[in-house]
């Protein structure tokens, strides 16, 4: 069938740019989600508190601590955005529920959307959670769990009494290129010096993933898709795995063969092993108690589909075997494997 150009003009629709603001838009998450508002065409700014854009000459930059409700209200004040992506945590500190509402509220006016950047652990714990399960109750003693629940029930209410258009996306553990945190590379590191890597007691804990690229398109769907509004979306693959399957999985894109060492958890934190600062004895903050999530909404509303696990890690693979880096230290690796002889 031959399509006219006034046929074609009569069924297509030209999007105009966004005016998009990403918070946090320097490091991972926000370098994937702002490398492809740029490629869309998008009127890109940037909030953060670093000293190096990695865009710089194209986005603009607001230099604010988002954590400071006062600065933000007065850096924002007379600008206008189309779209909020709001992604950042600060590890440090934490970043609270009221925090954000402070860059909610002082960018609320004519906004299409905001999109904010929880996460599974908003759940608290449990399996195969759908998006209308239970958040974790205000007095969570974890304060990363409890400021995401927080945040998310802030939102929600901003949006029930105020029609404000928040949507909440909650991502497992978040893998991929430029990723700031000890986790795939603590893998590598291991596997290609040809080392043994630990398993807390049999590597059987399970957890789930998502790309960092794929969040941020899981985002820009969000934003572009108006039933969105209002709603909390899981974004991962749809399957969880085991920490065995993970190791075996990213030996798999090193083409290696893992070498595993079965290891009482007990007894690597005895030894000295930590989840969150060094020396860690499973990566950085991966042997925790399992949530796992349903992804069946993202996919039916969003049309969010995830890059395939073998292909995501592929990529992360190829971006790691082209960074220098440091000599990684296997000091306390060889601690345990003398105790456990």
């Amino acid at each position: 069938m031959k399509i006219s150009s006034r046929t074609l003009a009569s069924s297509t629709t030209i999007k105009q740019p966004d005016r998009a603001l990403v918070i946090g838009g320097t490091l991972f998450i926000g370098r994937a989600l702002v490398r492809r508002l740029l490629a869309r065409g998008d009127n890109v700014t940037i909030l953060h508190r670093g000293k190096h854009n990695p865009f710089a000459g194209h986005t603009a930059d607001i230099h604010c601590d988002r954590n400071d409700p006062k600065a933000i209200a007065q850096q924002l004040s007379g600008q206008q955005f189309d779209v909020v992506y709001d992604n950042v945590y600060d590890w440090q500190r934490g970043t609270t529920a009221e925090q954000v509402k402070a860059a909610a509220v002082a960018t609320s006016q004519r906004l299409r959307r905001y999109v904010f950047t929880s996460s599974v652990a908003a759940y608290g714990d449990g399996l195969n959670h759908s998006e209308d399960d239970p958040l974790a109750p205000p007095d969570h003693p974890e304060a990363y769990v409890r400021n995401k629940a927080e945040t998310e029930r802030m939102l929600f209410a901003l949006h029930r009494e105020q029609a404000f258009p928040a949507v909440t996306l909650r991502p497992p553990y978040v893998y991929g290129s430029e990723n700031p945190f000890y986790r795939e590379a603590f893998f590598w590191d291991r596997l290609l010096a040809n080392r043994p890597i630990l398993l807390p007691d049999n590597g059987e804990r399970l957890m789930q993933f998502v790309l960092a690229d794929d969040l941020a398109r899981a985002a820009i769907l969000a934003a572009d898709t108006d039933a969105a509004t209002g709603s909390a979306y899981n974004i991962a693959h749809e399957s969880p795995i085991t920490q065995r399957s993970l190791v075996e999985a990213l030996a798999a894109a090193a083409g290696k063969q893992a070498q595993l060492v079965p290891a009482p958890r007990k007894r690597l934190v005895e030894l000295g092993g930590n989840l969150f600062e060094p020396p860690f004895y499973f990566a950085q903050y991966y042997d925790m108690p399992p949530i796992t999530q349903n992804t069946t909404r993202a996919q039916q509303e969003l049309g969010f589909e995830p890059t395939p696990w073998e292909e995501g890690l592929r990529r992360s693979f190829a971006w790691y075997s082209g960074q220098q880096r440091p000599p990684a230290d296997f000091s306390f690796d060889d601690k345990v494997l003398a105790a456990l002889s």
